[in-house]
């Protein structure tokens, strides 16, 4: 996902009364390249989709039934053309404000012919809630979106608890939310989230449940210094970029193996180099 800078905390009322009271970005045009200015003049009208009052009908959208993945915050689009050309059976909508990242994803969408790739540009809040029927998706991935990693700012978090119960709402049963992410407290900002939802189920077996993440009076708990078990010497801080992970055990058992289905990225890449882990959670709704 493409970095963003912080936004102020107004709040804002869609046409539709849907209140998006923090935004985890700030749209940002930038400097198209005369490649991807050509892309999205040439490739919008039969890739691109608009913001718009109506839910989408994807079959129609994409011109056939097939399993379709959305992917929020594709940043260059490179891994969306990658797994768009790797699963030619199934389709991929992605989401990305950074209008030059989409103009580089249609570049590769024109590059390679793919026919199963398309993409819109506004606030994903307002896409889901507008346009994506209930039940319609096969998986939601968020990879490696901003951390907002000053306490201050974690408010501003994409994975937020009223934001995940609109995600399950867009999944098939036995559909799935995958986020991946190379900082640690993100991570299990993210682990406890997803784990306290009592509609998603993690694929990982013997993973933590829900209690874990819970105090006794019923509050969230995303700070893993709190956690059940959890040592505040330990685990809960902020791990600064270039600093090694901290071990703690619940993450562990709470993470997936990264699936072959998800490429590398740069972002993945560079929190590497930075000494960072990487963190994959999937999660599958049940019903």
């Amino acid at each position: 996902m493409s970095e963003n800078k912080p936004d102020s905390d107004t709040n804002s009322d869609t046409k539709n009364n849907f209140t998006r009271p923090i935004r985890s970005f700030v749209k940002r045009e930038g400097k198209l390249t005369g490649g991807q200015k050509n892309a999205l003049e040439q490739l919008w009208p039969t890739h691109g989709v608009d913001l718009g009052d109506q839910r989408l009908d994807l079959t129609e959208l994409f011109g056939r039934t097939a399993p379709v993945v959305l992917e929020i915050g594709f940043g260059n689009g490179l891994s969306l053309a990658d797994m768009a050309e790797a699963h030619p059976d199934m389709d991929f909508f992605g989401i990305e404000v950074h209008r030059p990242g989409v103009g580089s994803c249609l570049v590769q969408a024109k590059k390679r012919a793919l026919n199963n790739i398309r993409v819109s540009g506004e606030d994903a809040v307002l896409v889901l809630n507008q346009q994506i029927a209930d039940g319609s998706l096969e998986r939601v991935q968020i990879f490696f979106p901003d951390p907002w990693h000053k306490k201050r700012h974690h408010k501003r978090r994409l994975i937020q608890p009223v934001f995940v119960e609109q995600l399950v709402a867009k999944l098939k049963p036995g559909g799935q939310i995958h986020v991946a992410t190379d900082w640690q407290n993100y991570a299990e900002h993210v682990l406890a989230v997803l784990t306290t939802n009592p509609d998603l189920k993690n694929t990982v077996a013997d993973a933590p449940l829900a209690a874990s993440f819970v105090s006794a009076e019923g509050e969230l708990l995303t700070d893993s210094a709190l956690w059940a078990g959890g040592s505040s010497s330990a685990v809960g801080s902020v791990v600064p970029e270039g600093t090694a992970p901290i071990d703690n055990p619940l993450l562990a058992k709470g993470c997936s193996e990264r699936p072959s289905y998800r490429p590398d990225t740069k972002y993945e890449h560079r929190g590497i180099r930075l000494g960072h882990g990487v963190w994959d959670l999937i999660f599958t709704k049940e019903k």
